[in-house]
Parts: C-alpha cells; sequence; structure tokens
C-alpha cells in the first residue's frame, strides 16, 4: 500500500527475512545485498533524519509525502538531475531554481 511506483531495484541489508518479502510484493526488482550498500542511502537522509527529530515526526501520511518530496526536489536540483538554473553557480542553484519557479507559476 506505501508503494506508490514499482522500483526497479532494491536494497537491504542481508537479512533472511527479505527475500521472500520482496519476492512475493516486488517479484520484478532487483534485491541487492551487498556489504554497504545501503550506507549512501542512508547518509543521503541524515540531514531529514535530524530536522525531522526535532519536529517530533510527520503526523500524517500526506505530510511525509510533501516533505520527502520536497526534500528529494532539493536534492535532485543540486545534483543537476533537472534542467533548471543550470547556468547559476551552485551554491545558488536552489534560490534561482525558486525564483524561476515562481515566475512561471
Amino acid at each position: 500500500k506505501a508503494l506508490k511506483t514499482v522500483p526497479a531495484e532494491v536494497v537491504t541489508d542481508a537479512a533472511a527475512v527479505y527475500p521472500a518479502v520482496l519476492a512475493d510484493l516486488i517479484p520484478a526488482a532487483w534485491h541487492h545485498v551487498e556489504h554497504y550498500a545501503n550506507n549512501p542511502i542512508e547518509a543521503d537522509h541524515s540531514r531529514l533524519k535530524h530536522r525531522l527529530r526535532s519536529m517530533r515526526g510527520l503526523r500524517t501520511d500526506r505530510t511525509a509525502q510533501t516533505v520527502i518530496a520536497g526534500y528529494a526536489f532539493v536534492q535532485n536540483l543540486r545534483r543537476r538531475h533537472y534542467e533548471i538554473a543550470t547556468e547559476t553557480p551552485p551554491r545558488l542553484r536552489v534560490a534561482a531554481t525558486f525564483t524561476e519557479l515562481a515566475t512561471t507559476i
């Protein structure tokens, strides 16, 4: 129910329960089990986790979806996954993007 899209790859630790559960839920996904494969994912969300702890969590699924989508958008923007504000310096890219989006809307 929580999966809105079907992932092509799932990264987990080597717990014995994961292969059976993933085979039932997402049979087409590649189950990536490698030592320390999950570390970049955990490190990527550490800022978000730090911020949410001070807020005492998210109250509803809708709030969680909105906050996580916004956080992912900013991260992808910083990593140049979008063709927005490409001519601006990296440290000013987020501000320039929001200015550009505000004038568009």
